[in-house]
């Protein structure tokens, strides 16, 4: 029975689309206002979308691989055949699309793909500015392990053991601006008051601790693909902004001896809250570092913040908003809840223990104290409030507003790529002297 299913899809696939007429049938269903691609190393998301209500049937057929989707009760319009120009030749799973009215009550797509696929279909109801949406995530069947793929791309034959317990011995020194991880004695509690911080604490004159393995770094360029963050005045995409601060900030975390670092992504795409938490669980980072640009009903409001999680509710009601906001990301972005580990999802967001956040305001005053330097600060110490990416149970991990993008003078300034380098060098010098007086706790040696 399964061999003549098959034998009909190949015969089917020669006829995939038959072209007909576009005459006077029954009035349209569904119209679409756009469609769009969002093409990745992790995923290629097809997003078609629309008012109205959608039926459809799917099914994949190999060699050569390709998804077809047919689109039931449907008209063929300008809006859907423009799919056919949204893709990009480097796209990693599709090769092709092919859209045409089957028949008088069915559109069909065809995916003529690059590799074989773990495909999601689904739909998101209308929210923020968005109608119904119409999902189509073309997965890779075999995904490429995130560690393997950080150690390979980190890797450094050249580095020797000395080396690298030479740069691990934990002080800092400033010279010409940048950090010489040497050796300072662990604070002993952390200060949330940037305001009331003591100076450094003298040199400790013990033996250097040996720490022979990297530092990894996690970081969260928040937003992505279809949730642009919020937007400025001048129609800059916070999106945007923060990719290009946290590849900056990759750059020269790399740069310094002992540590290196890792993108939760590297491209125009949306990753979802609790996916962005796994990624960096999944690399055993030893913090997590989100990066955003924040917005505000007044354009007046501007600075730098710093937050972490709480466990008593948000510290301002400003933090407690922002929150909300942030956490309404995955809503925006299209989260495939049917596809979703609930389970796994509740495991990462309820375990979060006191020790991660007091380890993560030690992390976020170094920070902010530094963030302090290159542009003016919201507030004087680190916020608190339930922001849904940093429940990482066992990550120090803190979310930064570099500015506020909703202020026009801050919007200007973050579209800068000389701006852009002030911020990552001082979010990166901040995360050099936690790690010098907080150094986590060993691991596997050089891994």
């Amino acid at each position: 029975m399964n061999s003549r299913r098959d034998l009909l899809k190949t015969v089917g696939a020669g006829m995939l689309l038959n072209l007909i007429p576009v005459g006077a049938f029954a009035s349209d269903l569904v119209k679409f206002v756009d469609v769009r691609l969002w093409p990745a190393d992790e995923y290629t998301r097809v997003t078609l979308e629309h008012a109205g209500a959608i039926k459809y049937k799917h099914f994949l057929i190999e060699n050569p691989w390709r998804m077809v989707i047919d689109l039931l009760d449907m008209r063929l319009d300008n809006t859907l055949k423009d799919l056919t120009s949204r893709l990009q030749a480097d796209d990693p799973y599709v090769q092709q699309i092919r859209v045409a009215q089957y028949d008088a009550n069915t559109v069909r797509l065809v995916f003529d793909l690059k590799t074989e696929v773990k495909p999601e279909i689904f739909t998101i109801d209308p929210i923020a500015e968005y109608k119904n949406r119409f999902v189509v995530d073309f997965y890779p069947k075999n995904p490429t392990d995130p560690l393997l793929a950080l150690l390979k791309k980190s890797e450094d034959p050249a580095m020797r053991e000395d080396e690298i317990s030479r740069a691990l011995r934990l002080a800092e020194s400033e010279t010409n601006g940048a950090f010489k991880l040497e050796g300072i004695a662990p604070e002993k509690s952390a200060k949330t008051d940037v305001a009331k911080a003591k100076p450094n604490a003298p040199v400790d004159s013990k033996p250097a601790l040996e720490i022979k393995r990297m530092f990894t770094v996690a970081i969260d360029p928040g937003h992505g693909g279809e949730d642009p963050g919020a937007v400025g005045k001048g129609g800059t995409y916070e999106k945007n902004v923060v990719l290009a601060i946290s590849k900056k900030l990759k750059a020269e975390i790399d740069k310094m001896p002992g540590m290196r670092a890792m993108l939760t992504r590297n491209g125009d795409f949306f990753v979802p809250l609790n996916t962005r938490v796994q990624k960096a669980r999944s690399v055993n980072a030893d913090l997590f570092v989100s990066v955003h640009a924040d917005a505000f009903i007044r354009p007046t409001a501007g600075g730098s913040s710093v937050y972490v999680l709480s466990e008593r509710g948000a510290t301002s009601t400003a933090a407690k908003w922002i929150a909300n906001k942030e956490n309404a990301s995955d809503l925006i972005g299209g989260v495939n809840i049917k596809g979703t580990d609930a389970q796994l999802a509740r495991v990462l967001l309820d375990l979060s223990t006191t020790a991660q956040i007091n380890d993560s305001l030690k992390l976020g005053d170094a920070v902010l104290g530094n963030l302090g330097k290159v542009n003016r600060l919201h507030k004087p110490r680190v916020e608190q409030a339930g922001f849904a990416v940093l429940k990482a149970p066992d990550i120090p991990s803190i979310l930064i507003e570099t500015a506020f993008i909703s202020n026009p003078a801050e919007e200007k300034k973050l579209a800068s790529s000389a701006h852009q380098q002030e911020l990552a060098e001082a979010i990166a010098q901040g995360i050099a002297k936690y790690f010098a007086k907080n150094p986590p706790v060993a691991r596997t040696p050089l891994t």
